[in-house]
């Protein structure tokens, strides 16, 4: 498979504070790869440059091998996002909701797209729901229909499970395999929940103070480092004092 994502040098900088600092990495088509850090530790930062909300400092995006600061339009209609801590409008509809995501991306065939994602969401008894009444483990199945609805081909999930129960955590995290089995998506993925890394990455980014400190199968790292599980390996390598 080919590097749908490229980053190269990536830096980020507020006045004197260096929030990302030169920072690398590429992600496959049809891959899903993890970003592991402790808050401050550059991701949310990361990812504002890779949807074009932050401008780099320094460095180079490029979504299947175009640059998005020179081509930003053009990207955007390739790649979406989920974020719990951006909600959707909350006056409307669920099913508003979607048509106006929709339109935004100038969806084609947008009836089509939408019954595809309310099928595979469980969504069809929230349509005429009012986005603002709904659960937290509601709006996050809405959310993510959203994140689908232009098909993207770069999906940025940051904490897409937060604050979820586990059988919904557990729905979201079935849905996004199966998906990725149905469609060829890359993914990258800012967690702080382990177990969830652990199952859906083929390899992960352990960032720290604005750099990827480790990188690699998340199985591997955990033999590498001499621990029982990937929070071992988070805790050994994000602690100051690297002791664990």
């Amino acid at each position: 498979m080919k590097d749908l994502v490229k980053v190269t040098n990536l830096k980020k900088n507020y006045g004197l504070k260096e929030a990302v600092k030169g920072i690398s990495f590429n992600i496959k088509q049809n891959e899903i790869i993890g970003l592991l850090g402790p808050n401050g530790s550059g991701k949310t930062t990361t990812i504002g440059m890779m949807l074009g909300l932050l401008k780099p400092s320094y460095g180079e995006i490029l979504i299947d091998g175009v640059n998005i600061e020179k081509n930003r339009i053009e990207i955007l209609k390739k790649i979406n996002f989920i974020s719990p801590y951006i909600e959707l409008p909350k006056k409307l509809k669920v099913k508003q909701n979607l048509i106006v995501y929709g339109k935004l991306y100038s969806v084609k065939n947008l009836d089509q797209r939408i019954n595809y994602l309310v099928e595979k969401l469980r969504l069809e008894d929230l349509l005429d729901s009012v986005t603002g009444e709904l659960s937290s483990g509601q709006k996050n199945r809405v959310s993510l229909a959203k994140a689908l609805i232009n098909d993207p081909e770069v999906l940025l999930l940051d904490e897409p499970t937060a604050s979820l129960d586990p059988e919904i955590g557990d729905f979201v995290r079935t849905f996004l395999e199966n998906y990725k089995k149905e469609n060829k998506i890359s993914i990258l993925l800012a967690s702080h929940n382990m177990n969830e890394v652990t199952r859906l990455c083929k390899s992960i980014l352990m960032m720290k103070d604005g750099i990827i400190i480790d990188k690699g199968d998340p199985n591997e790292l955990i033999k590498k480092h001499g621990r029982k599980n990937l929070e071992e390996v988070f805790l050994k390598l994000t602690r100051s004092n690297g002791e664990f």
